[in-house]
């Protein structure tokens, strides 16, 4: 009996040791390493797109806004509170390409003229085709912001860590280390990736928004539609590359 008790306790101080050993990582403890070229160029590829595709947006609500708010004064808040977010979404891609020093798209004066040029001729067909324009673009959008969440999940997971007093590489199979859950991932992909997800859920709230103005009863609708969504796929592979 005093055998098994004395094996007991010499377990328990083992496992104390061994739990006292292991070592917690939070952000602030840890730097990251670098980001390889493609991964470097995916995120600047990012950047410009949104930046664009954001700007394209300002513009279309600019002219559908400016065409339909006097016409028809029960559409004036609808679209104000959605121009309103596209700006906010335009100010940030803005200052995120300052931030990392990425180019803009060189064919930015061409999506000036053309997201204006959709958004005044859309808004003056009707509001219902203002409003099929919003579910055109912010199909596309949405789907375009999943796609990039999607890679910045994926594809980011390799990136070192290092210990900020030491700069030893933290080993994260070592079970004497734990890092925090948060800290895995550095503050500028959490925020970028928080960004986006953000911003997503602004485009889909404009598009059940135009839904609900009637957008489907625009005449006609799917070529209406289809035209406009070619037109914005389009300009994200282009805007990505040019």
């Amino acid at each position: 009996m005093l055998r098994s008790v004395c094996r007991a306790r010499s377990q328990f101080r083992g496992l104390a040791t061994k739990a006292e050993a292991v070592k917690k990582y939070y952000g602030d403890d840890i730097t990251y390493g670098e980001l390889s070229p493609a991964q470097k160029a995916f995120l600047d590829r990012v950047v410009r797109v949104d930046q664009a595709g954001e700007l394209g947006a300002d513009y279309i609500y600019m002219g559908q806004y400016f065409v339909l708010s006097n016409k028809y004064p029960h559409l004036k808040p609808v679209l104000q509170h959605m121009w309103d977010q596209e700006i906010h979404h335009h100010k940030t891609f803005n200052d995120l390409q300052v931030q990392r020093r990425v180019r803009p798209s060189l064919l930015t004066p061409l999506w000036k003229v053309g997201a204006l040029a959709i958004g005044v001729s859309t808004a003056a067909i009707s509001p219902e085709a203002a409003m099929a324009c919003t579910v055109a673009v912010e199909t596309v959008i949405g789907g375009h912001y999943n796609e990039q969440l999607r890679v910045l999940q994926n594809q980011y997971g390799d990136i070192k860590i290092y210990d900020k007093k030491t700069g030893e590489e933290l080993n994260l199979a070592d079970p004497n280390i734990a890092v925090d859950k948060q800290a895995l991932v550095s503050p500028e992909l959490t925020e970028l990736k928080k960004t986006i997800s953000q911003f997503r859920d602004d485009e889909l709230e404009h598009l059940d928004t135009a839904i609900e103005h009637d957008a489907e009863k625009a005449v006609p609708y799917m070529l209406l539609t289809e035209c406009i969504k070619l037109v914005c796929r389009t300009a994200i592979w282009t805007a990505e590359r040019v």
